[in-house]
């Protein structure tokens, strides 16, 4: 199971840590994602970061690169997205998926949240 929260209304320049609480996998193995829709457009891969066993590695999508930041909690199955200098074109729902390969598209990821909104607007 996966559950995100931590979204919310911010003001453009601002920021969010959304999170995502993961019960039933081990971060040791699993790689876990951050995607997101907005209204009218398809599910974009935002950032994932690897599973502890493979060095944790982070990749991000060109469009937030510099602005987020993936991080994770193994101790407490925890993966954060800290989201610095929001923009409007950020709003939508965020989702975290647990997936077994580092990737930025979204159909290697097995199990999925239910999503967080996200909403930048002044």
């Amino acid at each position: 199971q996966l559950v995100e929260s931590g979204g919310g209304l911010v003001q453009p320049g601002g920021s969010l840590r959304l999170s995502c609480a993961v019960s039933g996998f081990t971060l040791d193995v699993w790689t876990i994602g951050w995607f997101r829709q907005a209204p009218g457009k398809e599910r974009e891969g935002v950032s994932c970061i690897t599973s502890s066993m493979s060095d944790s590695k982070t990749y991000y999508t060109d469009s937030v690169k510099g602005r987020f930041a993936i991080s994770k909690d193994d101790l407490n199955n925890m993966v954060y997205l800290q989201m610095n200098s929001l923009k409007p074109e950020d709003t939508a729902v965020y989702y975290c998926a647990a997936g077994r390969i580092a990737s930025l598209a979204d159909i290697p990821y097995d199990y999925w949240g239910q999503g967080t909104q996200v909403t930048v607007s002044s």
